[in-house]
Order: C-alpha cells, then sequence, then structure tokens
C-alpha cells in the first residue's frame, strides 16, 4: 500500500476521534476558544513528533525554513484558512447531529479539485474525477434534510465555508511542504510545527483580547482538552504527509472514509439515529473510495 495512502487512513481515523471530542468541548467553550485546545493543546504533540523524525537542531531547521518566502508565505496562509475552515466546522457542529455536520466540511474534495486545477494546474485522471464527483455526491445526499424539515441554511453556509477553509489549507500547506528541501516526511513535520505555532499564537490572543472568560472555563475540561490535541496532532501528521506525497484533492477525497468512521463514533457515543437516506451517501462515498484506492 502507498506511503500517502496510509497516512490519509491515519489522519482520517484520529480526525474522526478528534472531532467527536471537539463536539463534547465545544459544549463548554466558545467556537474559537475550542479551536484553540486544537491548536494550544496539539503543539507539544507536534513538536515531539519533529524531534522524532528530525532529532538533529529541528528549532534551526524551522528558523531556516520560515526564511524562504515560498514556504513563509504559503505555510502562514494555510494556517489561518485552517483557522478559520476549524471555527466555521465548529459553528456547523451547533446546527445538526454529529456525523451530518461533519459531512458539510467534506465538500473540501471537490473543492481543492477544482481549485487545484485552476491555481495550481493539479490535473486529475478520469478515475480520480469520477471518485471525486462520487463522493460529491455523496454528501449532497446527505446533507440534504428530511422531508417535513426546513433546509438548514445557516448550516450549509458555514459548511461550505468551512470545505472552502479546508481546501486552500490543502492545496497551501502542500505547497508549503514541496518548497523545502527535506525528505517529505521531515517537509510535512516542519510545516506542521511552524503552522500549529502559528495557529496557537492567533487563537490565543484572539481569546485573551477577546474571550478571556474562556480561560477559565478551558482549566475545567483540561483532560479533554489534551484528549483533543493529542488526536488533532496526530491527525494533522497524517494530513500533512500524505498531501506532501499525493496531490491533496486525491487525499481529501480518500479522507472522506472518516464519515464511515464518523457514524460509528454517532451510533457508540452519541446515540444519534443515522437516516437510510443519509447511509445511501455513505454508500457513494465508499464507492469514491473504492475507486481511488483501486483505479487511480
Amino acid at each position: 500500500m502507498e506511503t500517502w495512502i496510509l497516512f490519509t487512513l491515519l489522519a482520517a481515523f484520529m480526525q474522526s476521534i478528534r472531532t467527536a471530542g471537539q463536539k463534547k468541548i465545544s459544549l463548554y467553550l466558545s467556537p474559537m476558544a475550542t479551536t484553540l485546545v486544537r491548536y494550544l493543546f496539539g503543539l507539544p504533540f507536534a513538536v515531539g513528533y519533529l524531534l522524532v523524525v528530525m532529532p538533529s537542531s529541528p528549532m534551526g531547521v524551522i528558523s531556516a525554513s520560515v526564511k524562504s518566502t515560498e514556504f513563509f508565505l504559503y505555510a502562514s496562509l494555510a494556517s489561518v484558512a485552517q483557522i478559520l475552515a476549524t471555527f466555521w466546522l465548529v459553528k456547523v457542529m451547533t446546527f445538526r447531529n454529529f456525523a451530518v455536520a461533519t459531512i458539510f466540511s467534506k465538500t473540501e474534495a471537490i473543492q481543492t479539485a477544482v481549485l487545484g486545477v485552476v491555481f495550481f494546474s493539479a490535473f486529475l485522471s478520469w478515475p480520480a474525477w469520477l471518485a471525486v464527483i462520487l463522493g460529491a455526491l455523496g454528501i449532497a445526499i446527505m446533507s440534504f434534510p428530511g422531508s417535513g424539515h426546513r433546509p438548514e441554511l445557516k448550516s450549509v453556509a458555514y459548511g461550505l465555508l468551512s470545505g472552502l477553509g479546508f481546501a486552500f489549507t490543502a492545496l497551501w500547506l502542500r505547497q508549503a511542504s514541496l518548497s523545502l528541501d527535506y525528505t517529505f516526511i521531515e517537509n510535512a513535520a516542519i510545516t506542521l510545527v511552524y503552522m500549529v505555532a502559528v495557529q496557537t499564537a492567533i487563537c490565543l490572543i484572539y481569546v485573551v483580547m477577546k474571550e478571556r472568560d474562556q480561560i477559565a472555563l478551558l482549566r475545567k475540561h483540561i483532560p479533554l482538552a489534551v484528549f483533543v490535541g493529542l488526536t488533532s496532532a496526530f491527525g494533522s501528521v497524517g494530513w500533512y504527509t500524505a498531501m506532501t506525497y499525493e496531490n491533496a484533492a486525491l487525499v481529501r477525497s480518500l479522507g472522506q472514509i472518516e464519515l464511515v468512521f464518523a457514524v460509528l463514533i454517532t451510533y457508540i457515543f452519541f446515540k444519534e439515529k443515522i437516516s437510510t437516506r443519509e447511509y445511501f451517501g455513505m454508500y457513494a462515498i465508499v464507492l469514491s473510495v473504492l475507486i481511488l484506492l483501486l483505479l487511480v
């Protein structure tokens, strides 16, 4: 099995767990404070991972990397895009159940494919496009409101914005990582530590200045915050490494297998029902993943 596939599966699994933790902690914290938890408590684990893959002067390597205009620009843009995408995803969680809240952000796969072609000439083969379209169709089926329910326009809007933010994050972090001259795994680890450090600083400054009361609330939920940080860091290791090895659109499309994990978490931990329509959407996504694994 190719390296990017293994790292994508790791990322999808860890992200589904992290998202469950984020949903729980979002019951106690504001969307931005919840976003801060992901980065603040994930940073030590990201640094620890970098020390494992680059035990010799990793901080010096990061300092040298930041001096590269291309790395600094793309990594900084990706940092801000991911903060916004995560913030909007947390907002989505307040509107619908856990599995469907995850789904809206998954428009990132097709958005990444389209934006990748437009901005970076990252063209895909026809099986890859078929996989991306099937995944998008599955998302559309799952997100369509059931009979007797009014469309939740705020959910749709925040979900699409979240997907757009994650799409640009994927494309920009790939460009940042590929601009470095180390191994792909080392490039990804350097990019991860720099971005998480920037994101921690941005979110922390915002929370201290605008939502200082959230700090006291956060202190009451440290174990859960550490859990979110740990799973976020491992998920990011998977995403960053996979996107360094392979086209970001393919990584995001395969990553939609996370929805299968989300359904399992929904049943086991949140006791939330998944409709027949949503299962049909899941089947389309699974078919999309199989095409990526077997034909692309």
